[in-house]
Order: structure tokens, then sequence, then C-alpha cells
């Protein structure tokens, strides 16, 4: 049995070939994937099979989502042991020149602090302008 395997059977999951598909994607990207982006490296998976893939995951706290202002959930693996933690928040920064949604795993989220009575779950640190990309593209068409 691989490390992913058994991370997912870990966590209550059995390890069909779609989960470790999906799972082994989101480990690979170098930034939040969207169900979209998924189907774009899996050609071959049907939608729905991924969307219900992802759920499971977030289900089983494998995966967090956040919602960069695209109007799609961006997807990506934890990486805390058991499950993800607020350690595994982090900002996250999108384009909106060129829509990409970029994590700084670097940066965490400032602690929030909330009323009395109130339980924090997650949170979502979006910050939103131009990648240095785009930036450069910016200023050569100036």
């Amino acid at each position: 049995m691989n490390e992913i395997e058994h991370h997912l059977e870990h966590h209550g999951v059995k390890p069909t070939a779609m989960r470790l598909l999906v799972y082994r994607e989101l480990k690979r990207a170098v930034r939040p994937l969207s169900l979209r982006d998924l189907e774009d490296r899996m050609p071959t998976a049907e939608r729905s099979t991924i969307f219900r893939t992802l759920t499971l995951l977030l289900q089983h706290h494998l995966i967090h989502a956040i919602e960069d202002g695209s109007g799609a959930l961006r997807y990506e693996v934890c990486h805390g042991h058991d499950h993800c933690t607020l350690d595994d928040q982090h900002i996250h920064f999108y384009c909106e020149q060129c829509h990409r949604t970029f994590c700084f795993r670097e940066k965490k989220i400032p602690r929030a602090t909330l009323p009395e009575g109130f339980q924090m779950i997650s949170i979502n640190y979006m910050v939103k302008g131009l990648c240095p990309e785009c930036v450069r593209k910016t200023l050569a068409h100036a």
C-alpha cells in the first residue's frame, strides 16, 4: 500500500482509483485547483465523479476549499497529520487579470478573535490584485 492509499484509509476513505487520482492531482498542484482544473487534468473522468470525490475528501478533512472570488471553489490538500487545522489555512492571492489563485503557505492568516460563544472552524483570507507576470504585461503595454 502506498503513502496516499494509507493516508486515505487512515481518514476512513476507501482508496478507490478515482479517489487516488483526484487526491494525487491536488497533492501535485502548486496552486489550488477548481473542479474545471481537475477535469482538464483528468479528461477521461466524469465531472460528477470528480465532484463527488471532492465532496467526500472535504467531509473527511483531507482537503479544504477556498472561494477566491472567481465564482468557483478551489481545493487543496490539508497538510495536518490527522485533519485540516487552522494552521493549514494560509493567505491566498487571486490575480484579477489572469484569474489564477496563488498559495502563500508561508504567510499564515492572522488569528481572529470572535465574540464569546462562537467557534471558528475555518477561515478564508484572500488578497486580490495583479500577479507579477500580469504587472509586467500591464507595464509593457503602458
